[in-house]
């Protein structure tokens, strides 16, 4: 097993504007490869924020942001993903999908299991029911969604076969101390990376900090970042999260 290098591109979403957040992101993503990234990582709802506003922003499952990501992963030969609101069925609510595009197209999606009733995205948004795990040139990674944050039980039931959790997130920056603290906490927990990465900037009635992080598996930072758009870098192992839990072997120990 080798370490997998990656980016995180905290990013200032441009508000229900796709072409402009995709042109935001676009040198990002270039950044991130030119410094050897081969796994992207974009915020929540990369291409138009945390908008309810489902009638004008929900797109098909092969809209203009999942070809996005398409694009960038071929033309750059590397991983990427970010959410998407997405409807599969015109009949039925989008769902708050992240999704994750290999090299030679491969597409993984997960749809957010916990919609944000406080902001009622639960009224336009329906909920997923599947856990997702990718190996990712040897890394094997878990995706979530900004709020499912909240809830351990999904992520304490992954540990024995995550390296690393992927978290895409629009958190305000009114919760920012609670969004530190839990990513911190998922990493000590489950003695595996976590990888936080946040918009910054502001969307609709809310301000944004970042506060991406990348954490090891015993909670320490690799990077972090607040208040500005930036890439955050670093190379994850899954050899150390082996030996973290070879070390102190406390998983085995949940009932």
């Amino acid at each position: 097993m080798t370490a997998l290098r990656v980016a995180g591109v905290q990013l200032d979403i441009a508000w229900e504007d796709p072409e402009t957040s995709f042109a935001r992101a676009r040198p990002w993503i270039d950044a991130a490869v030119r410094a050897g990234a081969r796994l992207v990582v974009l915020p929540e709802m990369f291409a138009c924020g945390f908008s309810m506003n489902t009638a004008s922003i929900a797109e098909p499952p092969d809209g203009p942001s999942v070809r996005f990501l398409q694009e960038q992963a071929r033309q750059h030969g590397v991983w990427i993903c970010g959410s998407v609101p997405e409807r599969a069925d015109p009949r039925s609510k989008p769902y708050n999908t992240l999704v994750l595009v290999g090299p030679q197209g491969q597409t993984h999606r997960y749809r957010k299991i916990h919609p944000f009733t406080h902001a009622d995205e639960h009224l336009h948004y329906g909920a997923g029911d599947e856990l997702v795990t990718v190996e990712i040139e040897g890394l094997r990674c878990s995706l979530f969604v900004c709020y499912d944050l909240r809830f351990a039980d999904e992520l304490w039931q992954l540990a024995p076969s995550t390296d690393c959790y992927i978290v895409v997130a629009n958190w305000p920056s009114k919760r920012r101390a609670h969004w530190t603290a839990l990513l911190r906490a998922r990493a000590i927990e489950n003695q595996a990376y976590v990888v936080g990465i946040n918009r910054v900037g502001s969307g609709g009635t809310l301000e944004y900090s970042g506060d991406s992080h990348i954490l090891d598996p015993h909670g320490e930072t690799l990077a972090a970042a607040a208040w500005t758009q930036t890439l955050l870098i670093a190379d994850v192992d899954p050899a150390v999260v082996a030996r973290a839990r070879e070390h102190f072997p406390f998983l085995r120990d949940r009932r």
